[in-house]
Formats: structure tokens, C-alpha cells, sequence
């Protein structure tokens, strides 16, 4: 065994070279022979710190006691139930979707190992800690790109002497929540035909077309295709992955590896689909090295190779659009046996073709359908999207105690690559327009007309080739001593950059600053913080890219006053904190980063034309220059305590923040003249200027409880945010102050307020000379100007503004989006351990914001798909002479069907609209922990087994609405069985 474990030593070392350490694990010489326990750090910007000296708007979360009870599959999983003023997607409600993280997230910044880098490259396994920078005043020090929040994730590093190895697997079902409901062909039929004739317009199917399709003895003339049959869709699939660590180390080094692999399956049941899957394999290694008493080197370095294998064509995409009569008279596969044996030419056709389905199915089709997504799969080809990702990054920590007492510098440098690509056989297959007979009551093909050419290449094609490389380097001189035992003194000196560049991109995305911070504290007592950063944009004009942004915080411990003795508090810190952050990331206009400063000229469009027949493009001003264009400036003043009572009993962290966002960008300011703008081709001769203030203000609370019942150990949590958002300067000019947006919520949701259904009542009635039914709106209504015919049974809006008009003057707010997240967000989590059995639950919640219901989902018109909501649409009453007399269901929560275009029954209003509330049984996970007594003597150590569900219940009035998913793959419930063995 013990030539093992060295083989397995050398084996790790290998893999983990060139490979990494961190500042503060790597006293091995002085502290190998110390026992004694030591509190972790927190990781915040650049440096550690004791956990009771965060002043605010910092919370952290430690991976590694967190694994022992909740297993995850992503880096962030399940830390909105965890961690207040994280709802999932931003911090404080920040917006972050022009933030390159380098994997298209509207994440906030996401530093791993001190390096900007995407969150999905590190796995949950791989990670020691998870630092949340909510406040302005804990992200100062990481420039222009950090000032709306950042997220510390450290990976693991290894604390022991001698060899560990860690194994894990999981095997698990996603089983899907809801599918989306559409209606059968015969039904469907039925109502376009209603929906036709409610327009004024003949039947399109007959009466025997609806039965054959009713019928079912002929699916391939008379489809009745239902995508999501367990003939193409199954309920659930498996997720594997394993996990192997290995850790060890001694005197001079440390060194830990992670290597994993997990493999994922599809909901897709037929064809080649049904060996759809998603791989990852990564190793991810470090090193600490002791070089000598002065000097400590680290180094990491990761790769990810990641493969998707799909079947080409858009089936979720297609199951939400094609109707279930597929075109018509052609199934999208249909039998050789089908065709009459006698219809030579038909036969002769199809000996030819390259794309038979085991010799005994082809592709049906139209002229106007050519393709279908279940021909695409059995013939189109296959696809691999592949994504190769390498990162490596080293530095070294310099001890400089015998220059001055306390000070040290740290140093790292990293680059990192990523490629993307996708490898495909793009084969081109013919679709057959079938022409049926029938003899003897029997169907039969007796021709077929093929569409389009058959190319089947054999070889595969590379295309979406993407190109990403990131350099960062930053050094910084760290100064932390006490004096007198009583002054704690900490400084630092900071330079830091990093830049991406992106194939197809001339201009890098790149974060230059330097950062100052000094910070004193009185025994634990009082508290004062200061932190600058300079920080440079060039998308500024020369001699406005610079700028300081300051940010100052003090803080008082109330429990070390001798007041506070021998009383219920165990720990009482109230912190305030100013900041003054410039950032860039919002400097831009559409999808213009640069330049925005500068006029801005085009000679596109028309142009003039003259009498010899010559034409010269025009030449036009787009905007007017502005070089004193600035950062966008985020202006926070916030309030923190922070508390444990009771000798721990309940422990609590509160943050009250107010965020000014102060200068975004416009085009077309209103305070300049109008006669500056709206010449020839739009030209304006406006500049871009600083303008808008967007303000967030809210509550970040996070609460503890535990206590020992006998023998059982229970631990609650609760955390949450509160958030209000407004617009508190726009630039707009609104002929009513209903409909300005300053003042209003930054994602007010707009429509119509709905007053119901247009009746029989709101309608003078008449007959045309050629006998058709004319229904005319009465005089005294508001005249409808949204789009499309109005009828008995559309929506009704008011006349907001009393113009006798319906029209966009009358949208007022409806609501909020929950943009930024929703009003109110809640995290529950609950702990309860029994001598070896641990219970885990975790549960999350939002509430306050809206949803719409939109698409052709909720909303059919025209030639769309019928879902289940069409049955309880308004249909009417007729008299004898086909007049409306009223409607059959006035009980109805759908319009009147049409076969026409009806923006009218489609815009948003209080109509459609509906409550996001809910809040959702996460996580539910027991784990058993062998006693350690098992395997004393053993080469096992420890040994764990744990069972999971995750996404269990949703609690809402509109549950089964907000679990189907349209047009993508359904939402899943996830199974899971692990075990973890230590070696």
C-alpha cells in the first residue's frame, strides 16, 4: 500500500505541474508540528481577512464544510438560498449584461484564483470558498470592470503532509416537469375553421378532411403528430460524474489535483437523437512551494475539454410551431409500403434517393414545408460542439519583514486560452409531395414529386470557430502589523490589469488601475478604511480616461465596550461606508464601445440623384462630438451590522445600501435644440452626452439560528433582499406624466389596462349589398388603433388619455419585471444531524415582480399552433341569419380565434399579465457518514453515501405556467445517488 500511495504521489505532482500555491498556505516548515486550529480566512480583493473584521457588504460561503451536505453541479448552484443580495444574476440588483466574463453571462465580475475567468470552468468540487463583494467600498480595489460587484471563487489547496485521496460519484435522472399541451389535428382543424369564418372567410378543411384526420387509420395522409409523445420524447435521463482528488505534500511542498468527468444525456427518444449526450473532462492542479524563509512561489493551471454531441435540426423550436396536421397529406416520415406498387415512377424516385430510413420510411413534405426537425434528425446530419480551455497562472509572495515589520509583496501573472468550435456533416436531404388515391377503401401513393437535391458529404465541417486568450497581471506591497498590541495597522499598494482578446474583435476588452488602502483598527474596537483606485478607459478621449475613485468606511464593535459585557451579545459591529466608484462598462451606445466621443459621420442610405442618371450617396452627421464624455459614476452611501447573540445562538448580518448610478450615456439629448436633429436620412448633429441616474436601494439580511436538541443539532437560515429600483433623472419628453419614466421603476413593465371583451353590445350591425354581416364600432368608443380588425370577443382597453383614440399614448405601468430581480428574494436553509445522519434543505423564493403571458403559446392568431388554451376561448351565439347575437362562453379567458394578424389582441396589458410569485422546494439531501471507528486500521478513512432531489416543488398560483418551458427543452427535476470514499 505504500508503494501505492508514493506512485499515486509522483503520478499527482506530475499532474499538477507547473501548478500553484496560495499566500497564506504555505508556512509548511513553522506550522507543520502546530495542532492547533486555526480560523479560515475570508478571500476579498487582492488580500485575506479575518472574517470579524468585514465591515459590510461582504458575505462568503465555505465550499468545502458545504459539500459535506449539498452536492451541486455548478459553481454557483443553490447560493441565492445562501447568501443575501445575491439573487442568482447580479448583486444589489446590478446590471451586468455588458460585462465580458468570457462565457456570455450577465453575471457580475467572477475572479477564480485572483484572475478574471468564467464561472462554469470551475467545479463545485474544485472550490475551497465563494466570497460575495456586494458594497461598493469591497470592490474598489479591482478598477472600472469591478465596480458593480464581484465574486471571489478560491479553489482548493492542499493542507496536508503525507498523501489523501478523495473519490466521488454520482449517478443521477433529470425527470422533466411539465410539457407544453396542444390540441390534436381534428381539433385544431375545427377551430381554424372557426377562426376563418369569426374573419368573415370560408372553411378551409371539410368536414370529411377533419374526420380522416380524427380517425387514425391513416397518420401518414392524415398526420396527427404530437411532438412530444413518448414516440420522440422520453421523461427523464441520466447525469453521471466522477471525481477523483488527491492532495499531500510536506515540508517544502503542497500540491492537490482535481480530475472529473461527467457525462449528461437528452430528453430526445428517436433516432440518432437518442444518442445525444454532453462530456466534460477536466484536471485541475496546484502548487505552494517554500523556496526559503524569505520567498513562496505558487502556480495553477486547468484544463477543460467539454464536447456536445446533438442531431442537427431545431426539434424544441419546431414541437412549439408545427401544427399537428403537419403541413397536410404528408406525415414527416412515411412508409415505402404506402406507395402503390404500380406507380413505377414513384418507386423509381425513391430507389434513387441517398436518404431511406432503414430502407422503409422517407420524408414527406410540401413545397412550402421542405424540411422537419424529425427529418433533420434521421438525415441532416450530426453536430459537435466543442469548447478547449487552458489556464495557468504563477507568482510568487515575498517576505520583506527585514526591510520594514509586516510588509511583503505578492505578485501573479496568468494567461489563459479558450477555443470553440463546432465539427458537423451538414447533409442536404429531398422531402416527397405525395399524391394519395384510394382504392377500394384502401389509401395509396401513386406519384411523388421530389423537392429539392440529396447531398450526403461524408466529411465533416468545422464552423463556429471562436478564439479567446486572457493575460492578467497584477503585484501589490501588503503591509499588516499591530502595535502595542492594541493599533492594527494594514496597507496596500496595488498595480493591476488584464485584458481579453476575441477573434473577430480589433479592440481588447481591457482593466487597467492602480489601488491604495489603508485601514486601522483599535483592538478589534473601532474601525477606519480607506481605499482609491486610479483607473483608465480607453473608451474615454485623451485626457478624460483617468479618474480616483474613492470610497471610505468606519466601524464600531459595540460588544468590546465594557458596557457590553456579560450580556446577551456576543458580537455587535455597526459599519458605515461612502464610495464614489468610476466605471466603464456602461460606456456605450447600441453595440458601440468606442469612439462615442468623437462626431460621427455616414455616407450610407439614398442618396442624390441627377439628370445625367448619376446618383451620389449623401453625406450626413449621426451625432456631434463630446470630449469631455465621462465614467459612468456609481455613488453609494450603505449602513451594515453585523451581530451574534446568546453565545451564538442566532447570528445576523444586515446592509442597507443606497446606489446612485450617475451619468449613463444618451444620443439625442432633449435639452438641445430640435433643429440640431431630424434632418435628411435622421441626421442629428446632437452629441453624446452623460445624463440618466438609475437608483437601487434595498435590505440585505442574512439570519442564523442553531441549538442542540438532545441529540439532535439544528441549524436554520434565512436570507434575503429587499430591493427598490427607479429611474431618477431620464431624459425623455413625454406628453404625459403617466408615461414618463423618471420616477418609475428601471424595469416598469408597459401595456394596456384591459376593461375584458369587446360585446355584441359595442357593435352597430349591418348587411352589405353583397349579404355579408358588417360589424361597425359604435360612434361614442374609443376609436382602436393598435392593429387588426376589431370584433365581439377581442380586448378592450381604456382610453387612458380620453383622446377617443386607443392607441400607445395610452400604456401606462402595469408592474415590474423583476429585471433585476425581483422586489423581494428569499433563501431558507436548514441543517439537522443525528449522530451520523445529516438532513439538508434548502428552499428559495421571489415575489413582487410580473410576468407576460406572450407567444403563440397563450396568444394564437394567424396560422399558429393551437395549445390547450384555445378551448376556453370566446365563440359565439348566431341567429338564423348568421348574425352574432352573443357569446356562447361569456366565462371565456381567451379572445376570439383568428386566422389573421391581431396586434390588438396580442399587445401587453393586465390582460395577459400575471404574478412570478413563488417559492421553491430546492434541495432536499440526507447523507450518511460511516463511523470513522469502521475504518481504523484501514486504507479507507472516511466513507459517505448520500441521496438528493433537487428542484422538488414549486409553490405558486401560476406553478404549471411558469415549469413549461416553449420552444426550448423542458425544465427537469433531478435524482441523485452519491458516495464519497477517502483514502
Amino acid at each position: 500500500m505504500k508503494n501505492i500511495k508514493i506512485n499515486i504521489l509522483l503520478f499527482a505532482m506530475m499532474a499538477a505541474s507547473p501548478l500553484t500555491v496560495n499566500a497564506q498556505a504555505t508556512d509548511a516548515a513553522d506550522e507543520a508540528a502546530d495542532t492547533t486550529v486555526v480560523k479560515k480566512k475570508v478571500h476579498v480583493a487582492f488580500r485575506d481577512t479575518d472574517a470579524d473584521h468585514l465591515l459590510g457588504g461582504v458575505s462568503y460561503v465555505d465550499m468545502e464544510e458545504l459539500s459535506k451536505k449539498d452536492y451541486t453541479m455548478s459553481s454557483l448552484e443553490d447560493m441565492y438560498a445562501l447568501v443575501g443580495g445575491w439573487n442568482g444574476n447580479n448583486l444589489w440588483g446590478m446590471d451586468n449584461d455588458r460585462l465580458d466574463n468570457n462565457d456570455n453571462s450577465n453575471m457580475p465580475l467572477v475572479i477564480i484564483d485572483g484572475v478574471k475567468r468564467p464561472s462554469n470552468n470551475v467545479l463545485p468540487s474544485e472550490i475551497e470558498q465563494i466570497t460575495f463583494l456586494k458594497g461598493a467600498q469591497a470592490v474598489v480595489l479591482y478598477g472600472a470592470k469591478g465596480a458593480k460587484g464581484a465574486i471571489l471563487i478560491t479553489t482548493k489547496r492542499s493542507h496536508v503532509d503525507g498523501l489523501q485521496i478523495t473519490a466521488t460519484a454520482n449517478t443521477g435522472f433529470h425527470v422533466a416537469k411539465e410539457f407544453p399541451e396542444y390540441i390534436g389535428s381534428a381539433e385544431y382543424m375545427t377551430l381554424y375553421n372557426e377562426a376563418r369564418l369569426n374573419d368573415g372567410l370560408d372553411p378551409k378543411y371539410t368536414q370529411q378532411d377533419i374526420y380522416n384526420h380524427a380517425s387514425g387509420l391513416n397518420p401518414y395522409r392524415y398526420p396527427n403528430v404530437n411532438y412530444y409523445s413518448d414516440e420522440y420524447v422520453r421523461k427523464m435521463y441520466n447525469r453521471s460524474d466522477a471525481t477523483l482528488e488527491i492532495a499531500g505534500g510536506g515540508t517544502r511542498a503542497h500540491f492537490y489535483t482535481n480530475i472529473n468527468y461527467y457525462r449528461s444525456e437528452d430528453l430526445l427518444n428517436f433516432g440518432p437523437a437518442k444518442d445525444n449526450y454532453t462530456d466534460r473532462f477536466s484536471v485541475r492542479g496546484n502548487v505552494d512551494l517554500v523556496v526559503n524563509k524569505l520567498i513562496k512561489g505558487f502556480a495553477n493551471a486547468s484544463a477543460t475539454f467539454y464536447n456536445e454531441h446533438k442531431n442537427k435540426g431545431d426539434f424544441w423550436g419546431e414541437a412549439a410551431s408545427m401544427r399537428p396536421n403537419f403541413p397536410e397529406n404528408a406525415a414527416p416520415l412515411i412508409p415505402i409500403d404506402m406507395v402503390d406498387p404500380n406507380a413505377s415512377k414513384a418507386l423509381a424516385i425513391l430507389g434513387k434517393s441517398l436518404n431511406l430510413l432503414d430502407g422503409k420510411y422517407f420524408p414527406g413534405g410540401t413545397k412550402t414545408t421542405q424540411t422537419n426537425a424529425i427529418a433533420d434528425c434521421y438525415f441532416g446530419g450530426k453536430t459537435q460542439a466543442i469548447s478547449r480551455q487552458f489556464q495557468f497562472d504563477a507568482g510568487i509572495i515575498y517576505d520583506l519583514n527585514k526591510f520594514v515589520n509586516g510588509l511583503s509583496f505578492k505578485t501573479l501573472f496568468s494567461i489563459d486560452y479558450a477555443a470553440n468550435y463546432s465539427l458537423s456533416y451538414n447533409n442536404k436531404y429531398a422531402v416527397f409531395i405525395p399524391t394519395w388515391s384510394n382504392y377500394n377503401t384502401n389509401d395509396a401513393i401513386v406519384a411523388l414529386t421530389q423537392q429539392n437535391d440529396e447531398i450526403v458529404t461524408g466529411h465533416m465541417s468545422m464552423a463556429d470557430t471562436k478564439y479567446r486568450q486572457t493575460i492578467t497581471w497584477n503585484g501589490h506591497f501588503d503591509y499588516d502589523h499591530t502595535f502595542a498590541d492594541k493599533h492594527h495597522v494594514t496597507g496596500m499598494l496595488l498595480a493591476s490589469m488584464y485584458t481579453t482578446t476575441r477573434s473577430g474583435e480589433y479592440h481588447r476588452y481591457a482593466n487597467a488601475n492602480l489601488g491604495l488602502l489603508a485601514s486601522y483598527d483599535y483592538m478589534g474596537r473601532y474601525f477606519a478604511e480607506a481605499s482609491f483606485a486610479g483607473v483608465h478607459s480607453a473608451r474615454l478621449k485623451e485626457g478624460h480616461r483617468e479618474a480616483i475613485s474613492p470610497s471610505f468606511t468606519i466601524g464600531w464593535n459595540l460588544a468590546k465596550e465594557n458596557f457590553m459585557k456579560d450580556s446577551f451579545v456576543d458580537d455587535l459591529l455597526i459599519s458605515g461606508s461612502y464610495s464614489n466608484l468610476s466605471e466603464d462598462i456602461d460606456v456605450y451606445m447600441g453595440e458601440k464601445y468606442f469612439y462615442l466621443y468623437d462626431a460621427t459621420w455616414s455616407n450610407t442610405g439614398s442618396g442624390f440623384s441627377w439628370n445625367e442618371g448619376v446618383s451620389t450617396n449623401r453625406t450626413f452627421s449621426q451625432s456631434g462630438s463630446n470630449p469631455s464624455l465621462d465614467f459612468i459614476h456609481r455613488k453609494e452611501w450603505s449602513i451594515s451590522l453585523r451581530g451574534s447573540f446568546f453565545k451564538k445562538l442566532i447570528s445576523t448580518q444586515l446592509t442597507y445600501f443606497n446606489t446612485d448610478m450617475d451619468g449613463f450615456i444618451i444620443q439625442n439629448p432633449s435639452q438641445f435644440p430640435s433643429h440640431l436633429s431630424g434632418g435628411l436620412s435622421g441626421s442629428s448633429f446632437k452629441p453624446t452626452i452623460n445624463n440618466n441616474i438609475q437608483n437601487r436601494k434595498g435590505l440585505d439580511f442574512s439570519v442564523t439560528a442553531q441549538k442542540q436538541f438532545g441529540k439532535v443539532h439544528a441549524e436554520l437560515g434565512v436570507v434575503g433582499t429587499y430591493l427598490t429600483t427607479e429611474w431618477k433623472k431620464y431624459d425623455e419628453l413625454k406628453e404625459y406624466d403617466y408615461q414618463k419614466a423618471e420616477g418609475r421603476p428601471l424595469d416598469a413593465m408597459w401595456g394596456y389596462n384591459c376593461l375584458g371583451f369587446y360585446t355584441i353590445d359595442d357593435f352597430d350591425v349591418s348587411t352589405t349589398t353583397d349579404g355579408k354581416v358588417k360589424y361597425t364600432l359604435k360612434k361614442d368608443l374609443p376609436t382602436p388603433a393598435i392593429g387588426g380588425t376589431i370584433m365581439p370577443g377581442d380586448l378592450k382597453y381604456e382610453d387612458v388619455n380620453d383622446d377617443k383614440r386607443i392607441d400607445s399614448k395610452d400604456q401606462v405601468e402595469l408592474g415590474k419585471w423583476g429585471t433585476y430581480g425581483s422586489p423581494f428574494t428569499l433563501g431558507v436553509n436548514l441543517t439537522l444531524k443525528y449522530k451520523n445522519w445529516t438532513l439538508f434543505v434548502l428552499g428559495n423564493g421571489q415575489f413582487g415582480a410580473k410576468g407576460m403571458k406572450n407567444g403563440g403559446y397563450y396568444y394564437m392568431q394567424g396560422d399558429a399552433k393551437y395549445s390547450v388554451n384555445v378551448r376556453n376561448r370566446i365563440h359565439y351565439n348566431y341567429d338564423d341569419n348568421g348574425i352574432i347575437t352573443g357569446f356562447a362562453n361569456p366565462d371565456a379567458t381567451h379572445p376570439r380565434l383568428t386566422s389573421l394578424s391581431s396586434a390588438n389582441n396580442a399587445a401587453a396589458s393586465t390582460f395577459w399579465i400575471y404574478s412570478t410569485d413563488r417559492f421553491n422546494l430546492r434541495k432536499v439531501q440526507l447523507t450518511y457518514d460511516f463511523p470513522k471507528e469502521l475504518f481504523e486500521g484501514k486504507w479507507v478513512n472516511a466513507l459517505s453515501i448520500y441521496v438528493n432531489g433537487n428542484d422538488l416543488l414549486t409553490f405558486s398560483k401560476e406553478r404549471k405556467l411558469m415549469e413549461t418551458s416553449v420552444g426550448y427543452a423542458p425544465q427537469t427535476r433531478f435524482y441523485n445517488l452519491g458516495v464519497k470514499v477517502t483514502l
